[in-house]
């Protein structure tokens, strides 16, 4: 996914009960984020800063939408946990890292694995590619999101 490409034949799996399609995204912005692993110390700071300006994406007319590889259930236990608001897809398959490319070789302590790289992307009304941010730092991140949504 690269800028000005366009999000097309995507389902996020909220869970059981709702899948949001692409197609179902059309007229609003859409924040996708993607990170590790539910109730993290990183992607729980990363989860509640986007929760604590969800109104303010609101305003704009964005939806956020987290995606890691975690299962609905954990989601749920997480989004509860913090009382998040925003919406957390379960990517288990791996098809939307892939979509997106950030399913990568990571390295830590000298090993090397993989995983999800911390990004972000965000798409105009049309769900077209306007920004990304790749290998995102936690800290002030939902805040840099959030302005340049607003401008």
């Amino acid at each position: 996914m690269k800028l000005g490409d366009k999000l097309k034949n995507v389902d996020f799996i909220i869970d059981d009960s709702l899948i949001i399609s692409s197609k179902d995204l059309l007229g609003k912005k859409v924040v996708v984020y993607f990170y590790p692993k539910d109730d993290t110390p990183g992607c729980t700071k990363e989860a509640i800063a986007f929760t604590d300006h969800y109104e303010k994406f609101q305003k704009q007319n964005t939806i956020i939408i987290g995606v890691s590889k975690d299962t609905a259930d954990k989601h749920k236990k997480f989004i509860n946990k913090y009382n998040l608001k925003i919406q957390l897809a379960t990517d288990e398959d791996l098809k939307l890292c892939k979509t997106f490319n950030v399913w990568v070789e990571k390295s830590m302590y000298g090993k090397k694995y993989m995983g999800i790289e911390r990004s972000t992307f965000l798409f105009d009304e049309n769900l077209i590619l306007i920004k990304d941010w790749r290998k995102v730092k936690v800290s002030g991140h939902a805040e840099e999101v959030l302005d340049f949504v607003i401008n």
